[in-house]
Parts: structure tokens; C-alpha cells; sequence
């Protein structure tokens, strides 16, 4: 069977250079980075040089980037860290209201803890209002998280100058979830404004399992593990070696082939989005037209997105119907929800997500697959 992988959004197949690491690092260079013999020291060297690759990457210091198990442990102590460290300046906080459960979650449990939260609300295509932010901002407000590269829909969210206004407070610092935006989108000039930013490998054709925070040198925040001092005492315990080494890789491959990548996407993207639009009646667009170059979101009114998901499943497509962290709590999209959809847009919505290894007769077998199972389905429920 003809197999179209449309779910990079939740995770991305391991390119071989980074399996190829990966190896290297458990069967050769496998021993302890805090060990002082040889074994020690090549590990600790492959962690030193992934360090420098992805602060190369993102333009900033090596000292400033540490790793961790994930976009959801980077989240985590990025926003707890920061509210934690500077509590004592004020217990506001800011996050916008279409946030990865990771993000979301967190501001919860701080919200428990007596810490308020302003959520701010979105567009119909998903993107933010400056202003709004900029009145939600008081002398007290002490950490700001806005997602670069919405997860469900690609929307990007104006980082440059949310920052410029976020930076008028002194007593203010700002994270970013870049998960979606590493690798499939031109990042700001040295992170520019930004405290904090968190990355995961396995969205970069890396392992699951590894990611890294940026924090800049000079901002401080409370660690939330206690232990052996790892990470300069931020992330205490054994680093992952061979998920380093493949995150490692696995970034040197995507920028080494950013431009090209990043254009193959965006022309997959467009004729998917062309090819649905006008040859399959009843379907609406989520999110902007343009937004970042791997994520379409689509609504096929009348059907049901679990049981299309399934459908297409059975010729070789795997798609995605949100989140893939929160698909199995069989709820509405929080997400298409903030921007105002109904709730048939909501439940029929399909995420599809791309890679540059797709190729346009993947896309075009997918719209045909597509127009041929919405007419089905769609048959089925107005019987």
C-alpha cells in the first residue's frame, strides 16, 4: 500500500544521519559526560558540540542553551523557572489562549497556586492583537509565553514585536515555545527580546525524548529538578548522549537545507490546500492563508474528522485531527474554539502536516483519496 506520512506536526521519521549519531554515542562515545576518564570526556565533547551547533543555529551563546527531555519539560521549567525566580517582583503572568497543552497546563497549576493569568484571544486566523497585549501588561506582570508557530493551524504569532513591547517592562521576561518554528521558519535576528525559548528534537527529524531551553545569559530561573548539578545546576541529572548527538544532527541537516526544504513545503502545502478547496465542496480553510509551511488546517463540514482519520488511514494516509498530546481526551479543539469556529467546522477539522520528502504525486493521491471518502462519508451521515 502507497504510504503519505501527514503528520509531521506530532512527530517526524529519524533521519538516518541522526540514527547514525545516535549509534556513535551508545556504542562508542558511551560513557558518562561527568565521568573524568576518556569515555567521560567523548561524551561530554559530543554534548559541548551540540551545544554549539544549536546556538550557532539559533544566533546566540553556547553557554545559553540547555538540554532537556522535551518541548514539554522545556515549557515547563521555562515558565515555572521564570514565575518561580521572580515572584517577588509580582504574580501576574500572560499567555495567549490557543497555547500547546504544555504551555496551557502549566499557567493552570500556577493559577493554583495564587499567580493570575491573562489569556489573550485570537482571530479568526489565529494571530494575537498587540494592543491587547500591550494593555495587558502591568507593573506586576512578571513572565509573558506566546507561541511562536501555532501547533493545529501554523499561525505565526508577531515574536519581533511582542518583544519590543514586552522589553518596555524591566521586571518582565519573555518565552517563546518554538517547537513548530525551529527549522520551518526564519527565526527573529539573535532571538532578539526573547528570555527564553524552548526547542524539541523530534519535530526536526531528530529523537523523541531530547529538546533544549535558550535562556539568556544573565536571566535567572528556579530549577525544577534537584540532583547532580548537570546543565550548570538548571537541569540536574545524567545527560542524554545519543539524543543529543541525534538532535544535533538532526539540526545540521534541516539548516543545512533550510531554504529549500522550507520552499518544497510551502509548493506541497499550497497545491494541498488548492486541490482540496476547489475540488471538494463544503470545506473551509482554518488559519491563515499563508502561516508557517508545513501545517494546513481543514474543515470538512458534514463528516466526522475521527472517522475521516480512520478512513484515509485505510489507503495509506495518516493525518491528524488536532494535537497530538491531547488527542486521546476526545476533546474540542481548544484551539478553533479561541478563534471562533462553529462547532461542525471544529469536528470536521483535519490537520495536515508536511515534510520536505513528500512529494506532489503523495499530494495529489491524498486529495483524490479525499474527495472520494468526504463523498462517502458524507452520503452516510445524511441518510
Amino acid at each position: 500500500m502507497k504510504e503519505v506520512y501527514l503528520d509531521n506536526s506530532a512527530t517526524t521519521k529519524v533521519a538516518k544521519e541522526a540514527v547514525d549519531a545516535m549509534v556513535h554515542a551508545l556504542t562508542v562515545a558511551f560513557g558518562n559526560p561527568s565521568s573524568l576518564h576518556r569515555k567521560g570526556m567523548e561524551a561530554e565533547k559530543i554534548v559541548n558540540k551540540a551545544r554549539e551547533k544549536l546556538a550557532l543555529f539559533l544566533g546566540v551563546k553556547a553557554r545559553e542553551i540547555y538540554f532537556t527531555s522535551g518541548g514539554t519539560e522545556s515549557n515547563n521549567l521555562a515558565i515555572k523557572g521564570a514565575a518561580y525566580a521572580r515572584r517577588r517582583y509580582g504574580k501576574h503572568l500572560i499567555t495567549t489562549s490557543i497555547e500547546h497543552p504544555s504551555v496551557l497546563e502549566v499557567f493552570k497549576q500556577l493559577e493554583e497556586e495564587g499567580f493570575s493569568v491573562t489569556y489573550l484571544d485570537v482571530d479568526e486566523k489565529g494571530h494575537i492583537n498587540l494592543e491587547e497585549l500591550k494593555q495587558a501588561i502591568k507593573p506586576d506582570t512578571v513572565v509573558v509565553s506566546i507561541m511562536y508557530v501555532n501547533n493545529e493551524v501554523g499561525s505565526i504569532q508577531p515574536i519581533q514585536d511582542a518583544a519590543k513591547i514586552i522589553s518596555q517592562n524591566k521586571n518582565t521576561l519573555f518565552h517563546v515555545d518554538a517547537v513548530q518554528a525551529f527549522g520551518k521558519i526564519s527565526l527573529i535576528p539573535n532571538l532578539s527580546g526573547v528570555h527564553l525559548l524552548s526547542l524539541s528534537a523530534h519535530k526536526i527529524y531528530g529523537p523523541k525524548g531530547v529538546g533544549a531551553l535558550f535562556v539568556r545569559e544573565g536571566t535567572k530561573i528556579t530549577p525544577l529538578f534537584n540532583g547532580g548539578g548537570q546543565e550548570e545546576g538548571l537541569r540536574s541529572g545524567t545527560e542524554n548522549v545519543p539524543g543529543i548527538a541525534g538532535f544535533s544532527a538532526a539540526a545540521e541537516l534541516v539548516f543545512k537545507n533550510f531554504g529549500a526544504w522550507q520552499a518544497k513545503m510551502r509548493e506541497l502545502k499550497e497545491r494541498l490546500k488548492t486541490g482540496i478547496l476547489s475540488e471538494i465542496p463544503d470545506t473551509v480553510l482554518n488559519g491563515p492563508d499563508d502561516g508557517a509551511p508545513h501545517i494546513l488546517n481543514i474543515s470538512f463540514l458534514g463528516t466526522k474528522a475521527e472517522v475521516l482519520l480512520h478512513a484515509l488511514e485505510s489507503h495509506g494516509i495518516y493525518v491528524s485531527t488536532g494535537s497530538a498530546c491531547s488527542s486521546h481526551k476526545n476533546a474540542r479543539s481548544h484551539v478553533l474554539a479561541a478563534m471562533g469556529k462553529t462547532a461542525e467546522e471544529i469536528e470536521g477539522a483535519i490537520r495536515f502536516s508536511l515534510s520536505p520528502f513528500l512529494s506532489i504525486e503523495d499530494i495529489d493521491y491524498t486529495v483524490e483519496i479525499l474527495k472520494k471518502e468526504v463523498n462517502e462519508l458524507r452520503k452516510y451521515v445524511r441518510r
